[in-house]
């Protein structure tokens, strides 16, 4: 069972401040750069999570057309080549100057609407060697993990939200019933407060098996 403090770090920023949110509509995604082998797993990975938050997924946002953007790419050059990215993604030259200059393999973007819930959110994958030797499954999961609530920038850095059971990799169980928690109607879609992990950590009492 996770402890309170734990459940707090994870959504308690480097800088101190505690920042959670849910997404606050339907998820409505898309992938671009992969085949149609791996789209499937990365559709069946989002299926299962959203399922596992009792949260909707629908075929288009009203708003945007797509709402969770997932795009794999071999150089982060590729990005400002994207018709119409820079009108989502603010200051999108800049930005890809400083992820090639740390070298990133992976960045998100969220966006949020006026009450401060997730209605947008943006993954970037480079596949450089460490991604591409990730089997899809665990890379697919893993990145729908963190996507679905803003975590906290370190939240994952010692820790992987995954664990391996036989030959599968799934989420543990200690992430899977923090997801439930999350999305309970009860709980606020956004908190700043961190006795929010309080809030949090009273309905992991008794988390179930991840599948």
């Amino acid at each position: 069972m996770m402890r309170t403090e734990e459940t707090e770090a994870l959504f308690t920023r480097s800088d101190g401040s505690y920042a959670f949110a849910r997404w606050g509509r339907p998820v409505a995604p898309v992938v671009f750069g992969v085949t149609d082998e791996t789209l499937s797993v990365v559709k069946g990975a989002l299926e299962a999570v959203m399922a596992l938050c009792g949260h909707q997924m629908a075929e288009t946002d009203p708003e945007l057309g797509s709402n969770m953007m997932i795009f794999f790419f071999r150089e982060w050059d590729e990005l400002p080549e994207v018709p119409g990215l820079d009108r989502l993604i603010h200051d999108l030259g800049p930005l890809v100057a400083r992820l090639k200059e740390a070298d990133a393999n992976q960045y998100r973007v969220f966006h949020f609407d006026a009450a401060g819930a997730i209605k947008a959110c943006f993954v970037f994958l480079r596949m450089d060697e460490n991604l591409g030797a990730v089997p899809a499954e665990t890379l697919a999961l893993s990145q729908i993990v963190q996507s679905v609530l803003l975590w906290s920038d370190t939240a994952f850095r010692k820790t992987s939200p995954l664990a391996v059971s036989g030959d599968r990799t799934i989420l543990r169980p200690a992430i899977a019933a923090l997801l439930r928690a999350a999305y309970d109607p009860v709980m606020p879609a956004v908190a700043n407060d961190p006795s929010h992990a309080l809030r949090l950590s009273a309905r992991l009492q008794a988390p179930r098996q991840a599948c």
